[in-house]
């Protein structure tokens, strides 16, 4: 059984109706319907999804069979994305989790042999453990820069990035994605996440990885994802001479406790399974060690935040008074009437245009563009241009009216 028991385990019988009427777990603002309808209650996620991942799996090795190769490449990847899925509502290491999780691996070594670039597994040594990590290559190795992707909390290493859609290949960096304390592999290795340990790991797999003969150890920056961000803004906030720039989309770096008491009943539960705790007590007394504020005059390097004007689990207030509190070379853009997944178009996952001008962003800085000084706030529009653009800059949502 899920342990510890939380007061917001009392919600879970409205929980269940609502991923029965909306297919979700969270991020109710968002169109769409991501789980199948025969799902009616939490519980039923793991099984559901899984069995889709199994004929997912059964066809690609179908079509491997045939010499598919293509088909069999982008099928794996969907099989593994989906497994990945049906282990996150497993909350505890049972033989479910083991086998969901075993199934995304496994397929995802299938991907990993007909990629038409090279991808490697790495094990990142690591305060006596191993954290293992996608290493996604540039064809031909060269020597290049390389973005450090930091998953968000209910991620693994496997979702991101689609590998039929590499956007940091696409502007000549490599980019390692990380298990992090309490992702992936690292909690079926027992690694679990506590208030200071993926700061330290983050630092620890960027000085391995600028030994690699295929990184430029002078280029090497940071894509943090949502609750990524938090961790991603710490390492920011270190001052290691490593890290040249920090992009933090869909900031959740503040106050957690908007995310765990007043958004979805699930982030509690998973953040006390993702910790280990052994009590609901000894939950909050971890959480309330994870913040970055009272850090920001310890940035550095340039940063760029983005959050969505209503972002539940990152009030827009929380996130400007801490911007305004760094003093590095800085960005922040603000979409307007927007939530959690903030972004200008509405395409899927892989295609969300925050990916593509995030990269572009952190290109910019490794090419110096964002000097001393530099500090440039947007407020993005509905219908509206883009973070490049002029309407909306130096606007604030706070004072929507004004504008």
């Amino acid at each position: 059984m899920r342990t510890p028991r939380l007061e917001r385990d009392r919600q879970q019988w409205i929980f269940d109706y609502v991923v029965q009427e909306t297919g979700k777990v969270f991020h109710w603002d968002e169109e769409g319907r991501p789980l199948p309808k025969s799902v009616k209650s939490h519980g039923q996620i793991s099984k559901h999804l899984g069995r889709i991942g199994q004929r997912l799996e059964r066809v690609a090795a179908e079509e491997e069979a045939v010499g598919h190769s293509a088909t069999a490449f982008e099928l794996y990847y969907r099989a593994s994305s989906t497994f990945a899925l049906a282990q996150h509502p497993v909350l505890e290491t049972n033989d479910e989790k083991r086998y969901l999780h075993g199934r995304c691996i496994a397929n995802y070594e299938k991907v990993i042999e007909h990629a038409p670039y090279p991808i490697e597994r790495l094990e990142v040594p690591f305060e006596g453990d191993e954290l293992q990590c996608n290493f996604h290559m540039l064809p031909g190795k060269p020597n290049a820069p390389l973005v450090i992707f930091i998953p968000g909390c209910d991620m693994t290493k496997e979702n991101y990035p689609d590998p039929r859609i590499m956007q940091s290949h696409l502007r000549g960096m490599h980019m390692l994605v990380i298990d992090g304390p309490g992702q992936g592999m690292s909690n079926l290795r027992g690694i679990k996440l506590k208030p200071d340990n993926y700061e330290r790991a983050v630092l620890a797999i960027s000085e391995y990885m600028a030994e690699r003969a295929e990184v430029d150890a002078e280029k090497i920056v940071i894509y943090a994802l949502s609750m990524g961000a938090h961790w991603g803004l710490e390492v920011a906030a270190s001052g290691h001479p490593l890290i040249k720039a920090v992009a933090a989309p869909w900031t959740s770096a503040l106050d957690k406790y908007f995310i765990l008491d007043t958004f979805s009943p699930r982030y509690k539960q998973l953040f006390g399974y993702l910790m280990g705790a052994e009590s609901e007590e000894q939950l909050d007394s971890w959480v309330s060690q994870m913040t970055v504020e009272g850090r920001e005059a310890d940035i550095k390097c340039p940063v760029l935040l983005t959050v969505g004007e209503y972002d539940s689990r990152s009030p827009v207030e929380l996130v400007y008074n801490f911007y305004d509190k760094i003093n590095a070379p800085k960005e922040l853009w603000v979409y307007e009437d927007t939530y959690h997944q903030a972004r200008m178009f509405g395409e899927a996952q892989p295609r969300h245009d925050h990916h593509m001008m995030c990269h572009d962003w952190l290109v910019d800085a490794l090419n110096g563009k964002y000097g001393a000084g530099h500090d440039k706030k947007m407020y993005l529009r509905t219908g509206g241009g883009g973070p490049n653009g002029t309407q909306g800059e130096g606007q604030d949502a706070l004072h929507w009216w004004e504008s």
